[in-house]
């Protein structure tokens, strides 16, 4: 168990500095600028350039994930035809048949059923860090010590950060000290954004990339269980989360909501689709 979690820590030690080393060069530009380097707003923004920064980087994921979905959907006749060529099959050798012609259709078009997930999935590493550090503050102050390369004094002054008077580090699950009720407002209210978010980019998704005769197609299936179960889990996990990463989750889905609208707008340049393979 104890080689695990040492595993996992050496795996998360890059991402940990890296999130950390942009938030402070973010929390030095902002102090430069004439912001007090103690408040709460300060850090805050600071949290908002990491989003900033990594959602800019993934911007050609985020582009191919849309392609994809394009192919996707022109995969859907296709695949029905499969279908019904196997229905009423259900004999070993019937099924690896069909998964066999599944994959080299989705080979054909350039696609996969699991594209959707594939900025999400990239995100999660530099979620779980920040998660790490955040959550790490307060123990990091009681020992004197700094995280990644926030300095001692840098991880003292997000301990006592706060704004609308919940502090940063924070959680609902956790308490907020004197601060209980701010933070319990405030982490419901960015629950509630993020879920949100989350569900309308979902439905976007299935409503643009997908043509009225897929209703039935596994890929639909699989984007009905994401529109449900990833706000269940942000809503979930965001009782457990600090203040400072709800910012984060919340800002990321606001920016994907916004992102995923703005690309899929048929005047956006670029938009169409994507012409079928020959």
């Amino acid at each position: 168990m104890g080689i695990s979690v040492d595993v996992f820590e050496t795996i998360m030690f890059p991402f940990k500095w890296l999130v950390s080393v942009i938030m402070v060069g973010f929390h030095e530009g902002l102090s430069a600028a004439g912001m007090p380097a103690a408040s709460g707003w300060t850090w805050t923004l600071s949290i908002v350039g990491l989003v900033l920064v990594i959602r800019a980087a993934l911007i050609p994921v985020f582009l191919r994930q849309v392609n994809a979905q394009r192919r996707m959907r022109l995969l859907q006749p296709d695949l029905q035809r499969l279908q019904e060529k196997y229905k009423g099959k259900t004999d070993p050798l019937s099924r690896q048949a069909m998964a066999q012609e599944q994959m080299a259709l989705y080979k054909q078009h350039g696609t996969n059923p699991f594209s959707a997930c594939l900025p999400l999935l990239i995100q999660m590493p530099f979620f779980f860090a920040l998660f790490q550090v955040l959550s790490g503050i307060t123990a990091a102050k009681g020992q004197g010590k700094g995280i990644g390369a926030m300095s001692r004094e840098q991880v003292a002054q997000f301990d006592e950060a706060s704004i609308f008077g919940a502090p940063l580090s924070a959680s609902l699950l956790h308490g907020g000290g004197g601060n209980q009720a701010a933070v319990t407002i405030l982490t419901v209210v960015m629950i509630l954004t993020m879920t949100a978010a989350q569900f309308i980019t979902q439905k976007d998704i299935m409503a643009k990339s997908m043509p009225e005769e897929a209703v039935a197609s596994p890929f639909m299936r699989q984007q009905k269980m994401l529109l449900y179960i990833l706000p269940v889990v942000f809503g979930a996990g965001g009782i457990v989360f600090p203040i400072g990463v709800l910012i984060y989750w919340t800002v990321s889905n606001l920016w994907t909501m916004v992102q995923h609208r703005v690309v899929s707008d048929p005047r956006a340049p670029g938009h169409g689709e994507v012409p079928r393979p020959g």
